[in-house]
């Protein structure tokens, strides 16, 4: 992310960077300006359409899926921190609560809310003001947009299910087995015995349904959680132990390939 706090831009057509498995420490949301975007978020697919939302978690595992028109899509996309809503939010106020509601992460609201929240992304995307301004200004978009958005999210009726999601139970499978060998070395070989497939078959599908191996999506799902054991305090000494990485310089040198920044750093 190109500012220290949010970035809003304006996309359109495929996206050229989004076809694997990836995350981000901040979180996300897609609108749907024009025509159908599809994305696969853990072990759901979302099939989007105009005027739909998407809310994205931070260190959440999710990437583009290819669709017929995919190449007519144009979309806004808002990255924000989780410190910056906080400062956002009054005291007693979580502004990133809309994002944990986990039955569904797409949503279509009534036309009047739709409009609304659209008019608040595009005046943060379309700003001319000077920077000084423009900055206090997109603060109250933003605060306007997020506090909007949660008492909507609130309301499960306007939540995209059926039709507009695909479960895909093997990499739920192969996730779970991950999280409760977390602290073990995890091998393609134990994951495919797991989901009761051969190796090579296993491989393949997996690999087409992520866009990764499965090697990568177990040391990414290890780092997300050394994330949250930092996050939550852990000593850095436990941490690589309670992932399963074997031993420190293994960790160090997979957690600074994914963030840049080593543990401490990361810590703060």
């Amino acid at each position: 992310m190109i500012d220290r706090d949010y970035e809003v831009y304006e996309k359109e057509g495929v996206p050229t960077g989004a076809m694997s498995f990836h995350y981000h420490n901040y979180y996300e949301i897609l609108y749907v300006l024009e025509g159908e975007y599809s994305s696969m978020i853990e072990n759901q697919s979302y099939h989007l359409h105009k005027g739909d939302f998407l809310l994205i978690e931070q260190n959440v595992m999710h990437k583009y899926q290819p669709t017929a028109s995919g190449a007519d899509s144009r979309r806004i996309i808002l990255w924000v921190t989780s410190a910056f809503l906080q400062e956002l939010a009054d005291p007693g106020q979580d502004l990133s609560e809309c994002f944990r509601l986990k039955d569904s992460r797409a949503w279509h609201f009534p036309v009047y809310y739709e409009e609304m929240l659209r008019g608040y992304l595009l005046k943060l995307a379309m700003s001319g003001a000077p920077e000084g301004l423009r900055r206090t200004m997109d603060r109250g978009y933003l605060t306007l947009f997020f506090a909007h958005l949660n008492i909507l999210c609130g309301r499960k009726e306007s939540q995209l299910l059926g039709e507009y999601v695909d479960k895909h139970p093997l990499v739920e499978q192969v996730g779970q087995y991950v999280e409760e060998h977390m602290e073990e070395q995890v091998t393609a070989d134990q994951l495919a015995e797991a989901v009761h497939m051969s190796k090579y078959h296993f491989l393949r599908k997996f690999k087409k349904l992520t866009g990764m191996t499965p090697h990568s999506f177990v040391i990414n799902k290890k780092l997300i959680r050394a994330c949250e054991l930092l996050s939550g305090g852990e000593a850095i000494s436990d941490v690589w132990q309670k992932t399963g990485f074997g031993d420190y310089s293994v960790f160090l040198r997979n957690f600074r390939t994914a963030f840049g920044v080593s543990p401490g750093k990361y810590r703060g």
